[in-house]
Order: structure tokens, then sequence, then C-alpha cells
């Protein structure tokens, strides 16, 4: 059996975003509707400035006491986030967000930069977060051995 790529693996097949003007609250409002873990900040003209998931409202936002409805997401966004194109294959999209510490990546058209919506780790089959862990670990001892 083929390996899955992200494009045929995520679950929301559409973009999911606010301007970067929006507040915290509002964006989450949103994800709240769209049953989505992130929202991508875009601009007018739809360029990707970042992302907000639910692990940035959490550490970013209510661990600083900051107030949802007043903060803006462009000041708790994750800048410039780490693409992968739709043909990435599950395992390397997965194993990119184990050695890297996130759970969303953004999928961008190779030619264009069409935002095209986020895989998330939750998009990933067991049997392939499981292949990426081993991967990991196995890079890790690797790693352990030469250095």
């Amino acid at each position: 059996m083929p390996e899955r790529t992200v494009s045929q693996s995520m679950a929301q097949r559409h973009v999911i975003s606010v301007l970067p003007t929006a507040t915290v609250h509002s964006a989450a409002c949103v994800m709240t509707r769209t049953n989505s873990s992130s929202v991508l900040v875009i601009d007018a003209s739809n360029n990707m400035l970042g992302i907000v998931t639910e692990r940035d409202m959490i550490y970013r936002v209510l661990a600083k006491t900051l107030d949802p409805a007043k903060t803006p997401v462009a000041d708790v966004m994750t800048r410039s986030p780490h693409c992968v194109h739709p043909e990435t294959k599950v395992a390397d999209a997965v194993l990119m967000m184990i050695e890297r510490g996130f759970r969303h990546l953004p999928v961008i058209t190779a030619d264009t930069h069409k935002i095209l919506g986020v895989f998330s780790v939750r998009d990933a089959l067991p049997r392939e977060v499981n292949a990426a862990v081993n991967l990991a670990e196995f890079n890790e001892q690797v790693n352990d051995a030469l250095g």
C-alpha cells in the first residue's frame, strides 16, 4: 500500500484564517465554529503571516494572563511557520513535527505557494506516527553515537 500524502490525509479541506488584527478571542471562536485546532493568520492580500494554535492560546495568552478579547493574534502567532507541500509523505511531515516540536504544518503548493490548509498531527494514522517516532529515535541514537 503506498504511503499517504499530507494532502490525502488533511481533515480540513479549506483554509481557516483570520486577519492579524483579529483578537485571540475571535480566533478561538472561529476555531470552535470550524472544529479546528489552529487558524492561519493571513493579510488582506492573502499572504500567510503566521499560525495560531490551541497550545499558543494556552501558553502565550492564558498562562501570561493576557486578555483574549484585547490581544491581537499578531502578538501571539508563530510567524513564518514551516510549511509542507501537498505531496509530502505523512511520515515525513510527522517526523518534522516531532523533531521541531510543533503539531501543525500549513500546506502550500510548490509552484504558486497557494495555501491549501493545515496538516495536523491528528491527521496522521497511528501507523505513520509510529514510523516517524521510530525514525526520530533512530536519528537521535545515530546523533548520540556520532556526537
